[in-house]
């Protein structure tokens, strides 16, 4: 027997087109109901209920229990993470799902992966701090610069509150869409967290479509240049 991950075992649980539509409708960062779900993948709540026991099973989710109902959302960023890159390479590849009407151009200017700002306006955000000198590389780690402490903390956020996490502060993470980088890891959250909490942005409820407001939109730029 072969020794290591099973790869085969999580590629099959990924692999099933209901459960698949499941963990892209969590992809929005937000907890869903077992109904919601069947919704999303076109079944029945009784398969929708065998399906999320067996994602459950394999650690890709997160259940919660608030009275009568059961909320699921993505066990973590790193599931976040290989869903976002099976879907660059499904894109790559030519598997697209087909989409009609504005929401495919709005999905794809900006949009939640999982719970930081992807599309083209999460890789406009991402190449304006790697040309500002705020995020560089080294070797494959992501590293926030002197320079870039100061930028993120003028804007608000608390670079030593997110130190505290578990999670990686900066990550980069390939964006399905544009097939280049965006920011992901706590300071990707805290990015997007603070453009909703200074009202430059929101979130559609039943999409995973950004929406930035004219002010928003205009600030956005004048921090984020685009390269």
């Amino acid at each position: 027997m072969k020794e290591g991950p099973d790869i085969a075992h999580v590629a099959a649980l990924i692999g099933d087109p209901a459960r698949a539509n499941m963990l892209t409708a969590l992809m929005g960062g937000k907890a869903l109901t077992v109904s919601e779900l069947a919704e999303e993948a076109g079944v029945t709540i009784q398969t929708a209920s065998s399906h999320l026991s067996k994602l459950d099973g394999g650690g890709l989710l997160r259940p919660r229990k608030q009275g009568r109902h059961k909320y699921f959302s993505l066990a973590n960023d790193d599931v976040a993470h290989v869903l976002e890159g099976l879907m660059g390479l499904a894109a790559g590849s030519g598997r697209l799902r087909k989409r009609t009407g504005p929401k495919d151009a709005a999905l794809r200017q900006a949009r939640v992966c999982y719970n930081h700002l992807a599309g083209e306006l999460g890789t406009q955000m991402f190449d304006s701090l790697i040309m500002q000198g705020h995020l560089v590389f080294d070797g494959n780690d992501l590293h926030l610069t002197r320079s870039g402490q100061a930028f993120v903390t003028e804007l608000g956020i608390d670079l030593a509150e997110l130190r505290k996490n578990k999670s990686t502060l900066c990550r980069e993470c390939l964006d399905w869409s544009e097939r280049r980088s965006h920011l992901a890891g706590s300071l990707g959250r805290a990015f997007l967290s603070r453009f909703e909490g200074l009202s430059w942005a929101k979130r559609d409820q039943t999409t995973r479509v950004i929406s930035f407001s004219a002010n928003g939109i205009a600030e956005f730029k004048r921090l984020f240049p685009a390269v």
